[in-house]
């Protein structure tokens, strides 16, 4: 296959039963494209059988790859698959597709000039739709993203939605500078980005809820406060600074 215009990363950790009906959905889109596209599923640490599920895939998605990881932790997947991507931009996908994956067509550049550095799907823009998700999931939400954008990245209305992409050149040199592993891992990317000089634009997307979270909202709520406070401490040390020198 040619290089590919776009790779799509999904991380998943104990997904043998929403991973295969999103599988279906991505290869139907796929097919549809004719620009060239790589699935990438990052399998971390999984105790059912996550792992054969995806690879009982590859025999009807011949651009797919499906990469083991021995540990457990979706930044860990996530920086995985994008590091070992070659599509000239990435994105990475929760398993669910809670953003219907047609939708991703919004974050490929129509023409060059439009191109971008970082664009990350967005429920709270103007444009942006929620579907079936009860009011305390919203608010429990909406708590976190003030956390994080009170604590690190102010202006940005929703960075903890799970669909982020990136343009080749600044998802290596941002995902080569992330050090958290956990549930975090998105709001330090684009902290990185951001202090890199990256830009970050967000897109309104169709979100649905859909039941089944992994979120413990007590003990998620305090690691998610520990984190906050390691990336500015990693801001004020200087070690997500810097923009890599391009080659003359």
């Amino acid at each position: 296959m040619t290089q590919p215009i776009l790779s799509i990363i999904i991380p998943a950790y104990n997904e043998e039963d929403r991973l295969p009906p999103s599988l279906e959905k991505v290869a139907a889109f796929v097919n549809q494209q004719t620009m060239p596209i790589e699935i990438i599923v990052v399998e971390n640490g999984s105790k059912d059988h996550t792992y054969e599920v995806a690879l009982s895939f590859q025999k009807k998605m011949a651009n797919l790859r499906v990469i083991k990881e021995e540990k457990s932790g979706k930044g860990l997947a996530v920086r995985s698959g994008i590091l070992s991507a070659t599509g000239q931009y990435r994105i990475f996908c929760d398993a669910d597709f809670s953003m219907p994956v047609e939708e991703v067509i919004k974050f490929i550049p129509a023409k060059p000039q439009d191109s971008y550095e970082v664009a990350i799907a967005s429920r709270e823009l103007k444009d942006s739709k929620r579907v079936d998700e009860p009011e305390y999931r919203h608010l429990i939400g909406r708590i976190f993203n003030s956390m994080v954008r009170f604590s690190v990245l102010p202006g940005l209305q929703d960075t903890q939605c799970g669909f982020k992409a990136f343009r080749a050149d600044v998802a290596e040199a941002v995902f080569n500078k992330q050090t958290l592993s956990g549930w975090s891992f998105d709001a330090e990317v684009l902290v990185i980005a951001r202090r890199m000089g990256y830009k970050i634009i967000e897109v309104p997307i169709t979100w649905y809820y859909k039941p089944g979270t992994r979120l413990n909202i007590v003990k998620d709520s305090i690691k998610m406060a520990s984190d906050l406070l390691t990336i500015r401490r990693n801001a004020r040390l200087g070690l997500y600074d810097g923009r890599p020198k391009t080659s003359s």
